[in-house]
């Protein structure tokens, strides 16, 4: 037994980690089958297993005005229960026990979210508890509501009530004996193990032998053929408003030899209580299945968003290398910065020279260096903006096209993040400094730009700069030569006489891998807006797993135990 309460523990805490949030065919069902599978174990499955002697708890459902409450008032001959006069009535469940019995009832072991009470109540959430010596002990009736209210609560309150029982007395009429509803209940009832018995009231005399061949014939073709059967005629109340003595005798007898004989009670108990334990495997495994759909649908929507910001990355990416990025205002300022045309011109053929020209345009002409950074810097910025914006637009429709995707939705997202201006901004202006202090460094001992201070370092890291947004190997193609007019060669020339040829091509590329990683995280943390939407499923690891061996310890605890003495 404890194998099995500890193997029913971690089912229950299982249950409660596994969610549906995403919007799917099985998402529905998933969440009331799995809720009412925590209510199951909280309600019955685990205190019963704590006390199989435990009282017998007789739940008595039932249609809409089949006269429950006049059943269970005419069996303990009080009037416990009150008849709702209009309908759809909302009140209190009402338990009734021998007064030896009261003490577990009143005790929240079963059923422990319903509130106990003493007198009837309109909350839908106390459960009043009355003691009846006419009951006998050993066994509880507990009077539910309409298993097909047109109140919700009311419904799922019944379908809760069910699952605590030891035993479902059905109460149906003849008018009614053949409705959906509680028929699905039976069904389930039946499919879970629960012991059922059955009351048709209400049955005129007339045709009382062709509704009970029905009845029976709708019995044995769900299996239920062995269930009890309690046929009540069409007869009037008494003064007090019950079941004339009579017509209710043989269930009353019933109830008796049921309350004297313990093993029959513990019989009864166990076949329940085994049934319910065996139906636990095939629910858990819609729920994995269920569970699993949630995680690759999760999946599914996160490589549309990954999708749609690699192609942003790969947009940036190639920027940095088509020459892009050194149209315009950006070649403008850097051939202003170098010099004119002939200074451009000369940079091949007087490269011994370049050191001086270039740390006397860097030392004395600090206007031009800004005007470069700035234009530099805005190019790249409206670069980022615009993969940013198209990478949002891309997701935002991907998922608008998928209906979990377009369940999390919101406005906010179809375009870039509202700061992302502000964002793109600060990552350039970071990483133009951390390229002038990686010049900084580099430079070292190095006296030609030592010589020229603060402005050579600038001169030397705008050169660097520049160089990033053409070819990685700082060889000129015939399209960088057309779009930079020479401006590849200008800041390969230039870097080469401050640094040598192989410094160059380090720093560039060292500078070149850092502002990638820089935009990958910013590109990352636009994308994270829309996976955060679906994070409550990819937290949960392998729930289908974890659901399955969950459900296989209990069933393995359950055949071990064998408490209907078959094993199985």
């Amino acid at each position: 037994m404890g194998r099995l309460a500890a193997a029913l523990t971690r089912l229950r805490t299982t249950l409660g980690t596994v969610s549906y949030p995403l919007v799917l065919p099985s998402a529905d069902e998933a969440q009331r089958v799995g809720s009412a599978l925590l209510a199951q174990l909280d309600d019955y499955l685990l205190p019963k297993l704590n006390r199989l002697d435990a009282p017998l708890l007789v739940v008595v459902g039932g249609s809409t005005g089949a006269g429950k409450s006049t059943l269970v008032n005419s069996l303990v001959q009080e009037r416990v229960t009150n008849s709702g006069v209009l309908r759809p009535t909302t009140r209190s469940p009402v338990l009734v026990a021998h007064p030896e019995n009261l003490a577990w009832f009143e005790q929240p072991h079963l059923l422990p979210a319903l509130i106990r009470t003493v007198k009837s109540s309109d909350d839908p959430n106390s459960l009043q508890v009355v003691g009846a010596r006419a009951i006998g002990p050993g066994l509880a009736l507990l009077d539910a509501p309409d298993v097909d209210s047109v109140v919700d609560h009311n419904r799922k309150l019944a379908a809760q009530l069910l699952a605590a029982a030891d035993l479902w007395l059905f109460v149906t009429t003849a008018a009614r004996y053949a409705d959906a509803v509680p028929w699905e209940l039976l069904k389930t009832a039946k499919l879970r193990g629960t012991v059922i018995a059955l009351v048709l009231d209400r049955v005129p005399l007339d045709a009382a032998a062709d509704i009970s061949a029905h009845l029976g014939e709708m019995l044995t073709e769900h299996n239920l053929g062995n269930a009890p059967l309690f046929v009540l005629p069409e007869t009037e109340l008494d003064e007090r408003g019950m079941l004339p003595g009579p017509v209710i005798e043989g269930m009353r007898q019933w109830f008796a030899q049921l309350s004297a004989d313990p093993a029959a009670r513990d019989a009864v108990a166990r076949q329940t209580l085994d049934g319910a334990l065996a139906a636990l495997a095939p629910a858990v495994e819609g729920l994995a299945e269920a569970a699993e759909d949630q995680t690759r649908t999760a999946q599914a929507l996160d490589e549309r968003v990954d999708a749609a910001y690699r192609t942003a990355k790969r947009t940036v990416r190639d920027g940095l290398q088509d020459g892009r990025l050194l149209r315009g205002e950006v070649l403008a300022r850097w051939q202003e910065f170098v010099g004119t045309g002939e200074f451009v011109r000369s940079l091949e053929s007087r490269v011994g020279q370049l050191r001086d020209k270039f740390i006397a345009a860097v030392t004395g002409r600090p206007g031009p260096s800004r005007s470069l950074q700035v234009a530099l810097e805005s190019q790249l910025v409206t670069l980022l903006r615009g993969v940013a914006t198209d990478a949002a637009e891309q997701a935002y429709a991907s998922w608008q096209a998928h209906p979990s995707g377009e369940a999390l939705l919101v406005t906010d997202l179809k375009t870039a993040s509202a700061d992302l201006p502000q964002v793109a901004d600060r990552l350039v202006r970071d990483w133009q400094r951390w390229v002038l202090d990686l010049v900084r460094r580099e430079a070292g001992d190095k006296r030609s730009v030592a010589r020229g201070a603060a402005y050579a370092v600038n001169g030397a890291g705008l050169a660097v700069m520049i160089a990033v947004f053409t070819s990685t190997a700082f060889i000129p193609t015939g399209l960088e030569v057309a779009v930079g007019a020479g401006t590849t060669v200008a800041a390969q020339k230039v870097l080469e006489a401050v640094f040598g040829d192989q410094a160059i091509r380090t720093l560039a590329e060292r500078a070149r891998t850092e502002l990638v990683g820089r935009v990958d995280e910013l590109l990352d943390a636009e994308a994270a807006r829309y996976t955060a939407r679906t994070s409550a499923v990819r937290r949960e690891a392998e729930p289908g797993t974890l659901l399955r061996q969950a459900a296989a310890a209990v069933e393995s605890a359950r055949k071990d135990i064998a408490l209907t003495g078959s094993g199985s």
